[in-house]
């Protein structure tokens, strides 16, 4: 046999040894292999990155961390790990290395010690930073311990400008970010947080659109993140322009970065914004707590036609049209906001954005801005539009009180199975169905673990139906302030998709 047909062969062995499967098929039995369905097998490394959480010498951070009991990640043990990155910061567009030691004199972090290491799935693993320094974090879960991994960075400030709860669930690497409902208005400081998880420099862009469309700015392009480094980047820097309604556009010209969006708003508190889910002609933005006292939507379409869109409110009985906000126009590149006040009126409820004539309709992204309380114990937290939950997604970071789930069915009605983990310091793991009813919102207090000890975390399958978009709120009483955080539950994307593979001998030739 002649040495081309020998490498073919190796080729062909080494594809069944990376997909795990070949679909093998006789020559000419072409129709039945292309008949075969695609294989979904655990993925087998993931990463994460937690943005820098501190914000004042009172922030006190807590880490949950989490893979959900019965992936199998190819058998292999795994480890899932998250470590300090090297801090950097960029003002007004300069970036300068931190100094290597805090306002004490002492020693930070060393960045090559896991802050936090997972030993089993099913069992959350916790950790806890103080202070304004804490660094970034950048991760990797492989094995048994990467399908569905997932992490919680939740920040308590109890005083000062940046009070609040603040709370997000660590990304993943991309090259493509929205933020709908940032602002360069002067009562708002929001800084967009770029963390590089690879071994060289990415390179990243961002773009801010305002009401009256873009505005311009050469100072947020080529912005440098470098290797396994965090860069904050103060938005209003960005542009002369102050505008109370700003999408925020992130992408990257090489490699790639964790983008989150983090705000804190004079008098009314602090939180994360996550970013939207991909622009599509239909969104939907779960989870507005009951007791909400103001809500703004905005939305921002990202094309180049307008979009014209129904808003309708899906509480716990039907779909409701707000009354003076039936529709909303929102002009190609031009950030569209309105105020929607208090639109739940003492009951939980999620909204649903859809094309005004049928059919896909114009892709937007969008978000929430929510506030509970009133005057001086007023509190604030986002809410970006989301994807459905899939086959199943997790949140992090739950405590024995204060934890409200969200399940929202836009089209038909749905079963989903809930799981509380065990305990990061001891418990047994505790399951619930809900069926979820088409056009509606159920909000519920979750199943907690038995003999609950420490955080623990919630994932969310769907049974049948659906489907189903899912939020958590959080909620901490402090002086007298329910501080909240409210985090989506989109798909964690712990399988992938393997194409069938397909023998053909006859390539190999004589």
């Amino acid at each position: 046999m002649k040495s081309s047909s020998l490498s073919l062969i190796a080729g062909t062995v080494a594809l069944a040894a990376v997909t795990g499967f070949a679909a093998l098929t006789a020559p000419g039995d072409k129709e039945a292999a292309q008949a075969k369905t695609a294989t979904r097998l655990p993925v087998e490394r993931s990463s994460l990155l937690c943005p820098a959480p501190g914000l004042s010498d009172l922030a006190e951070t807590t880490y949950t961390s989490v893979t959900p009991a019965g992936g199998s990640g190819g058998g292999e043990a795994g480890t899932a790990e998250l470590r300090n990155t090297t801090a950097t910061t960029a003002d007004g567009g300069k970036k300068t290395e931190k100094d290597q030691k805090d306002q004490k004199g002492k020693e930070k972090a060393d960045p090559g010690k896991p802050v936090l290491s997972l030993k089993e799935p099913g069992k959350p693993v916790t950790a806890e930073a103080s202070g304004s320094d804490a660094p970034a974090l950048v991760g990797t879960a492989t094995g048994r311990l990467a399908p569905g991994w997932a992490t919680q960075q939740t920040t308590m400030v109890e005083a000062g400008g940046a009070r609040g709860l603040l709370g997000v669930s660590c990304t993943r690497p991309g090259t493509n970010y929205w933020f709908p409902a940032a602002s360069t208005a002067k009562s708002r400081e929001d800084y967009v947080h770029l963390t590089n998880p690879d071994d060289t420099a990415a390179v990243a862009d961002i773009e801010l659109y305002g009401p009256d469309g873009s505005l311009k700015s050469d100072v947020g392009e080529g912005i440098t993140v470098p290797a396994h480094s965090s860069v904050p980047v103060l938005i209003s820097t960005l542009t002369s322009e102050a505008a109370e309604d700003v999408t925020v556009h992130v992408t990257t010209r090489t490699g790639r970065v964790g983008a989150v969006v983090r705000s804190a708003e004079d008098g009314v508190g602090s939180d994360w914004l996550a970013a939207s889910v991909d622009p599509s002609g239909t969104v939907v933005l779960p989870g507005i707590p009951a007791d909400a006292t103001s809500v703004r939507l905005v939305a921002f379409a990202p094309g180049d036609g307008d979009a014209d869109l129904k808003v309708k409110l899906l509480g716990k009985t039907g779909a409701i049209s707000p009354v003076g906000h039936e529709d909303i126009h929102v002009k190609s590149r031009m950030t569209s906001g309105i105020d929607l006040k208090d639109i739940t009126k003492g009951e939980p409820g999620s909204l649903l954005l859809t094309p005004a004539g049928g059919g896909k309709g114009t892709p937007v992204v969008a978000a929430l801005r929510v506030v509970r309380g009133t005057g001086d114990k007023q509190e604030v937290a986002y809410i970006p539009a989301t994807g459905p939950v899939g086959a199943r997604a997790t949140v992090a970071d739950n405590r024995d009180k204060g934890s409200v789930l969200s399940l929202t069915a836009p089209g038909a009605t749905a079963t989903v199975k809930v799981t509380a983990s065990a305990g990061s310091g001891g418990g047994e793991q505790s399951v619930k169905e809900y069926t979820v009813k088409g056009g509606t919102t159920l909000a519920v207090t979750p199943p907690v673990p038995s003999g609950l000890k420490g955080g623990y975390a919630l994932t969310v399958e769907t049974e049948s139906g659906g489907p189903v978009h899912a939020a958590r709120t959080l909620t901490v009483t402090q002086n007298g302030v329910q501080m909240f955080t409210v985090q989506t539950l989109p798909d964690d994307h712990g399988t992938v998709e393997v194409p069938a593979a397909e023998q053909d001998l006859s390539v190999l030739g004589d």
